[in-house]
């Protein structure tokens, strides 16, 4: 097995300048740490991590926890985080709760005695009600695309999902749409209704219940059942808002099967802009959700307080969302918009 004395002898170094060019602790110029890491190349070096973490009293890991890897959102979150992570040095350990609460407190509560530098938690779903288990959690904790009220007790990174859900009720407002349904995912998205109800309010008009048609599956198949529903309810429908990309995708199958041409008679805006929606037919209008930026914030947070050695400082970075026009959502047929 290769040693750190090897790559030191290879490099022309001491084994502490091979261990500051490993840890990251106190650096080293340039020059020197070119002609480690060659060797480390070279020599085909890994590090153990136990020593290491025995030795510098970290781990250079980080925990992710998200409800699920199959949702497309969550997915880009994932790749993004561990992107940043790994220019930086450190490595992903992920948690999913698989939408179940007790596996979400189960998680959470082994998680406080594994060894990790620091937690993020990307979305709030199973998991709100649980926070209190890290209570006493050696290591700082960020929350990210968080919906439901923002806790006091860890730094918040999140969407200002009323502000997105109202991009989409002023989009399709624009175009002179009045008769229109909602597909969402309740009430975890109830900000993202209350801000499409808002849009059609300025203008006086009612968002009824009748018209919000909820689905506990978020996918294409529950969006297709959802809008199928929506579609059968009210036959003069001219527009429906998804509250997940995913719903929206199902929706334009739902259009499809019952006839409807989208965007000429029907119009759907979706939520998220998951790589997906850019190569659906057709193209998807969708509110953006800047994830790139949400992660990075995240993570700078979440580092700047392991390097510190604190915790995070408790405040609410609020990220603004932008609507996408493409080609499924367009004028009420007949209409002046």
């Amino acid at each position: 097995m290769v040693t750190m004395q090897d790559v030191a002898e290879r490099a022309g170094v001491t084994k502490q300048t091979v261990s500051n060019v490993v840890t990251g602790r106190i650096p080293v110029r340039p020059a020197t740490e070119a002609r480690v890491r060659a060797a480390i190349e070279e020599l085909g070096y890994t590090p153990n991590l136990v020593a290491r973490s025995l030795a510098t009293g970290t781990t250079m890991t980080v925990g992710l926890f998200v409800p699920t890897v199959t949702s497309p959102f969550y997915s880009e979150i994932v790749q993004e985080v561990e992107d940043l992570l790994e220019r930086a040095g450190y490595h992903l350990l992920l948690c999913t709760t698989r939408l179940d609460g007790e596996r979400a407190r189960r998680q959470l509560a082994g998680l406080s005695s594994r060894l990790v530098d620091a937690l993020l938690i990307a979305g709030d779903r199973d998991l709100i009600d649980h926070l209190p288990l890290l209570a006493d959690a050696r290591f700082p904790v960020v929350l990210c695309a968080w919906e439901t009220e923002a806790p006091d007790t860890h730094p918040v990174v999140t969407i200002d999902y009323e502000r997105a859900g109202y991009l989409a009720g002023r989009h399709l407002r624009d175009l002179g749409h009045e008769r229109v349904a909602v597909l969402a995912s309740l009430p975890s998205h109830a900000g993202r209704v209350a801000g499409f109800r808002r849009a059609f309010a300025a203008d006086g008009l009612t968002i009824p219940d009748s018209a919000v048609f909820s689905t506990p599956e978020s996918s294409a198949a529950g969006g297709f059942a959802a809008a199928g529903a929506a579609l059968a309810a009210d036959p003069g429908l001219t527009a429906i808002f998804a509250t997940q990309d995913v719903l929206a995708l199902g929706a334009l199958d739902a259009a499809t099967a019952a006839g409807r041409s989208v965007p000429e008679d029907l119009s759907v805006v979706g939520h998220d802009d998951i790589e997906e929606v850019r190569r659906s037919r057709p193209p998807l209008t969708t509110v953006a959700i800047p994830k790139r930026e949400m992660a990075q914030q995240a993570i700078e947070l979440l580092l700047r307080a392991v390097k510190s050695g604190g915790a995070s400082t408790n405040a609410l970075h609020l990220l603004r969302p932008t609507l996408i026009v493409r080609e499924s959502s367009g004028p009420v047929r007949g209409g002046s918009a």
